[in-house]
């Protein structure tokens, strides 16, 4: 076995993803982390919201895809190499550094070339890409793994970099090579995995840290939501009807997520743990674009349009948490059940998806209550099925086991 350079257990070495700890718990450091991301995310939706074009939304999935590859690779680093040491803390110190100095570029400088954001992800990309390297450094056995991520993230690095040198019409083209060479690496290291017999499989600990990051989203649907109530001038019974409307289509979307989703693991398997770390990707911009959108909802300029967006919006939520489910271990007691709780939450994302072509002109209290009415009706049913499940097996609700 070989070995790297030797340091002070107060420095703390990486640790091998050989030794990865069971049932890690999420650590407080972990959670302080997720907070600045509180804030890049929500600077990068209040861009959205004052930009709701087609162009808008396309510049706020590159962006939160950048975001989000970011918290993903610092998040895994930390889940496979990280400790109670000082490098980790540093490490952790400099990348909140990187995520708040863009969440103050996001919308202070705008430009056509987008300088300032792009200087800022060059940092945050050279960062990671040292992050990965640097492990070699204390385990040369880690290099054969790391070299896909630091080889294609430096590729990434130089992309960013000619794109400050090109026209903005280039981006079209750079923009989606920087997004494969970032979300390509998992691939390659699960061919050399499995070529040395290795295995890597997202811990219980890394999946709940997708959960804790999607309440962070979550989270930007309930300021939204409040947001947009508090341009209104006059709050009369209309405005706090809307208020109440639209916080319980929020919850009633977080309790079909979390039903699905809370207290499971993945399935075991790499490239099954990528697949899952990218379908969350639509999943939360799903509701990123929500969340930009309830600031104008609830303006007197709000029409069937922005209506349509919703839906389209709850749509590809509800069909990418039914392919989520696809990839997750659940009881014994799902086994017959499950498919079909996947194929409805499927239906109910297709409804929605086919609601504008009907051309209902609503109401703004109209259109809210009709959307809580679908999703009431499929959480009726999930619970229907599995309630009744458990009653005719006589098995207690397994969530609720020690």
């Amino acid at each position: 076995m070989r070995s790297g350079i030797n340091s002070p257990a107060w420095w703390g070495a990486p640790k091998k993803f050989e030794t990865r700890q069971k049932d890690r718990r999420v650590s407080w450091l972990e959670l302080f982390f997720d907070l600045v991301y509180v804030i890049a995310i929500s600077r990068i939706t209040h861009h959205l919201t004052g930009d709701m074009s087609a162009a808008g939304f396309l510049e706020y999935i590159c962006l939160f895809m950048l975001v989000y590859w970011g918290w993903l690779n610092s998040s895994l680093h930390h889940d496979l190499h990280g400790n109670s040491g000082l490098r980790t803390r540093l490490m952790t110190l400099w990348q909140m550094m990187i995520v708040a100095a863009l969440a103050v570029v996001t919308n202070k400088y705008p430009d056509d070339h987008h300088h300032s954001i792009t200087v800022v992800f060059m940092i945050m990309q050279l960062f990671i890409t040292y992050q990965w390297w640097s492990v070699g450094l204390y385990d040369k056995n880690h290099r054969r793994y790391s070299w896909p991520y630091t080889t294609l993230y430096l590729v990434s690095f130089g992309l960013m970099g000619l794109s400050m040198l090109l026209s903005s019409a280039w981006l079209a083209f750079i923009v989606p090579l920087i997004l494969i060479c970032n979300y390509g690496p998992p691939f390659i290291s699960h061919i050399l995995l499995t070529r040395s017999s290795n295995e890597l499989d997202l811990s219980s600990s890394m999946f709940e840290r997708l959960g804790l990051f999607t309440i962070i989203i979550f989270g930007e649907l309930v300021l939204g939501v409040v947001n947009g109530i508090t341009e209104v001038e006059v709050l009369d019974i209309t405005v706090w009807l809307n208020f109440a409307f639209a916080i319980s289509l929020v919850f009633a979307l977080w309790w079909i997520f979390f039903t699905m989703i809370a207290r499971r693991h993945a399935k075991k398997n790499f490239i099954r743990a990528s697949l899952l770390e990218l379908l969350y990707i639509p999943t939360l911009i799903s509701l990123g674009l929500l969340a930009a959108g309830f600031p104008s909802f609830f303006g007197e300029a709000s029409g069937s349009s922005l209506q349509d967006l919703f839906c389209y919006g709850i749509a590809i939520f509800l069909i990418c948490v039914s392919l989520l489910t696809g990839l997750l271990e659940y009881p014994e007691v799902f086994d017959k059940i499950k498919n079909p709780m996947r194929f409805s939450i499927f239906f109910t994302g297709v409804v929605f998806a086919v609601f504008p072509l009907f051309d209902f002109d609503l109401s703004q209290p109209g259109f809210l209550l009709s959307a809580i009415a679908i999703l009431s009706a499929e959480i009726l049913y999930l619970n229907f099925v599995y309630f009744r499940k458990l009653s005719k097996e006589g098995l207690e609700h397994p969530d609720d086991q020690t």
